[in-house]
């Protein structure tokens, strides 16, 4: 199994950003899928998840600014982030979520000017 995120990196406050997590050995479409982060000096947060049926549900922090999705063809989830702000900095995991639980190695998003 294997979860591999990718799309981090370095933005402006204010500006867009869409990470991926590519997945490999699970049966993709029957798993819940969650984006996760942890800023330097605290602790992993939960940031958004979509479920099999496609519903989804964000922390009160990003609602309205971040988009999670999903593509059962391409077995992959994805976090559009738009409006990045400051306090958004930190290495971002994803979650696959069945009958048993696989995390990725996280990729690192700095918002910074």
């Amino acid at each position: 199994v294997q979860l591999v995120e990718s799309g981090g990196g370095l933005v402006q406050p204010g500006g867009s950003l869409r990470v991926s997590c590519a997945t490999s050995g699970i049966t993709f479409s029957i798993y819940t899928m969650g984006w996760y982060r942890q800023a330097p000096g605290k602790q992993r947060e939960w940031v958004a998840t979509i479920t099999s049926g496609g519903t989804t549900n964000y922390a009160d922090s990003v609602k309205g600014r971040f988009t999670i999705s999903r593509d059962n063809a391409k077995n992959t989830a994805y976090l559009q982030m738009n409006s990045l702000k400051p306090e958004d900095t930190a290495v971002y995991y994803c979650e696959g979520s069945g009958r048993l639980d696989y995390w990725g190695q996280g990729t690192q998003v700095t918002v910074s000017s």
